[in-house]
């Protein structure tokens, strides 16, 4: 369980500590030069001394030939035992080191977007591996999920303020990332204070409540924002139907844009009643509705009651977070497909989304495309959708590029 919001501090390793770490022959120390940020736990030197550091201990990398390849952060409890900072070995990790990502980071971000309402800090593709700094106005919230960004937290948080001007810095620790990471999931205060209550966020010319204490990851999905923007392109005058729609992302970006009605569906009540809030501070509550359930009875539920929409959009959890659930998420999402389809208007559209990083984009529209024809549908696919620019890729790591959306007309 999450405990309650409280301040913290964390020591970082001091300089004087620095060890040195090897990879061994079977490493692909070629892709680590070219920008690979990860070094695997089977191609590290792991002797004793090794074993020993601290999690998020720093260390410099030297290839099999003893040649600096860089510094790292090492964390022998996880996998992924080694993080690339930085390709200066000596690199100082002290505020002006955080501040200069940083300011490179919103940078990017102030060209991109008119209002502070951006994923701000994206791992690795903005040279903080495992750190997701989402912002909302003057509040920013962290997602330390690397053990290095744990320990160097404090000063992480002071370059983020100096940096942004931020009044408010929340810290938050849940999600599988931090555990296997080995982790905690206290969440907590680190600057300013918790907002009162959920934050108003304007996206895609909707208003979305966002819950940054209690909410899902950081409070709302800056990641589909083109995709929302994509499906309201087409829902002028539309009945549509969004599941899985958690703060109602699809739903009221359509409402925003002319539909005629959304049914928002999702399993979480607190999720629904930030929709409702939302449709309300839209002025849009009489063309809104909510349904609360498991998605897949819902969907069949509403095939029963003869339903039918015009755009039916459908976001699940990452029904693959990883390869051993491959198999059993491609199943999932040709599940999906199959039974919402069926729930789709002659010529309607039918949105679908993974957030899965082991699920690519080939075997995603395989299982769509075969779940769909299951139904009793063809589709012609008319859209392929991805992040957001706030969520960059880094083209060495094919993790960063998690997010599809696809679009067909039936």
């Amino acid at each position: 369980m999450t405990a309650p919001f409280s301040d913290s501090a964390h020591t970082p390793q001091t300089e004087t500590d620095r060890a040195t770490v090897r990879l061994l022959p079977k490493a692909n120390a070629r892709a680590i030069r070219h920008g690979f940020p990860w070094v695997y736990a089977n191609e590290l030197v792991t002797d004793r001394r090794t074993k020993a550091l601290s999690p998020g201990a720093l260390a410099r990398l030297e290839d099999t030939t003893r040649q600096p390849m860089g510094l790292v952060a090492v964390n022998p409890l996880s996998k992924i035992i080694a993080r690339m900072l930085d390709e200066d070995p000596e690199a100082r990790l002290d505020q002006g080191w955080f501040e200069a990502r940083l300011a490179r980071a919103q940078d990017l971000r102030a060209r991109l977007y008119d209002a502070p309402f951006y994923r701000l800090v994206h791992a690795e593709t903005d040279g903080l591996p495992g750190v997701v700094i989402d912002r909302f106005g003057d509040t920013c919230v962290i997602q330390p999920n690397a053990a290095w960004a744990e320990a160097h937290l404090s000063t992480l948080t002071a370059a983020l303020v100096a940096v942004t001007g931020v009044a408010h810095v929340l810290k938050n620790a849940a999600g599988r990332t931090r555990g296997l990471e080995g982790l905690d999931d206290v969440s907590g205060v680190l600057h300013g204070q918790a907002p009162d209550g959920p934050l108003p966020v304007p996206m895609n010319g909707a208003t979305y409540l966002a819950d940054l204490t209690g909410g899902q990851k950081t409070g709302l999905f800056y990641d589909q924002r083109p995709n929302h923007a994509f499906a309201a392109s087409l829902a002028r005058g539309a009945r549509v139907l969004d599941v899985f729609a958690h703060v109602g992302g699809f739903g009221l970006a359509a409402l925003a844009n002319g539909a005629a009605g959304a049914l928002c569906v999702d399993g979480s009540a607190p999720a629904l009643d930030l929709a409702q809030g939302g449709a309300e501070a839209m002025g849009v509550a009489d063309r809104f509705a909510t349904r609360q359930g498991d998605a897949f009875d819902v969907l069949a539920a509403l095939r029963a009651e003869g339903a039918e929409f015009d755009l039916v959009i459908c976001d699940p959890p990452a029904f693959a977070p990883a390869k051993p659930a491959l198999d059993a998420g491609l199943r999932a999402y040709e599940r999906v497909a199959r039974l919402a389809a069926p729930l789709v208007a002659e010529n309607g559209i039918l949105g679908l989304c993974s957030c899965s990083h082991a699920a690519d984009l080939g075997a995603f529209r395989t299982a769509s495309v075969r779940g769909i024809g299951r139904a009793g549908r063809r589709g012609a696919l008319i859209h392929t959708g991805f992040a957001g620019p706030d969520h960059p890729l880094l083209p060495q790591l094919a993790e960063s590029g998690y997010l599809k959306s696809l679009f067909f007309r039936l």
